[in-house]
């Protein structure tokens, strides 16, 4: 099924915030900061993962992933679509069935026994591949998926995220410097606008979510997790 209508880009970034709200991926907690995997200290979280029991909502959502990559990579970019271990491998398999496209997917190191391999699937030598995560802090996660691939002799030049933080000035440089033009559908920004609009928040926990979007390393430093990327 290869996806062909192209709906407003500000369109699908609130609805993909809505469905995040809808199936209570968004969770809080300011007491007991979350921990992520680069080290960063924050109160919010988003599981994307989620999006994967609600049939419906990680449909419209691959839609909305092959609409972007359509509109802004163009028709006939990629031979074929990398999940990273673990949590962009299902996404991986359903935006190459949306493409009519293989799939492969990238552990985050060799398996260590039998091939020793860390690319799973058929990738041929020069294969332009794009990359997709659930979601993306600062881009650090994405580029082992990245160097991987480029080491085993695949092309990367576009990678994307159906979540993208959108806070961390480290995560534009990383993808500049890397030569990957990154794309998303939803950030933290569309999250907030929904839980205003909707009043989801209370105002002392709207404050302290807007204190860690405004300054996410000084916020971090200040409650135990790491202050520079």
């Amino acid at each position: 099924m290869i996806q062909t209508t192209f709906p407003d880009r500000a369109v699908m970034a609130e609805l993909v915030a809505k469905m995040l709200w809808e199936i209570k991926a968004v969770h809080f907690n300011a007491e007991t900061p979350y921990k992520y995997a680069s080290g960063i200290a924050s109160p919010v979280y988003i599981d994307c993962r989620k999006l994967l029991s609600y049939p419906r909502i990680r449909s419209t959502v691959m839609d909305f992933a092959a609409s972007i990559l359509m509109r802004d990579a163009g028709f006939e970019q990629f031979d074929c679509i990398a999940g990273g271990e673990t949590a962009g491998i299902p996404f991986a398999a359903l935006l190459a069935d949306r493409l009519g496209l293989p799939m492969i997917y990238v552990r985050k190191q060799p398996k260590g026994h039998g091939r020793n391999a860390q690319i799973e699937g058929e990738m041929p030598a020069g294969a332009r591949v794009l990359v997709i995560e659930d979601l993306t802090t600062a881009g650090g996660s994405m580029f082992k998926f990245i160097d991987a691939i480029r080491a085993a002799g695949g092309v990367v030049e576009h990678g994307i995220a159906l979540f993208y933080y959108g806070i961390f000035a480290e995560a534009e440089e990383r993808f500049a410097a890397g030569e990957v033009k990154f794309h998303h559908i939803a950030t933290w920004r569309d999250v907030l606008a929904v839980a205003k609009a909707q009043k989801l928040f209370d105002d002392k926990t709207l404050s302290e979510v807007e204190a860690f979007l405004n300054r996410p390393l000084e916020w971090s430093s200040a409650h135990g997790g790491i202050s520079t990327l």
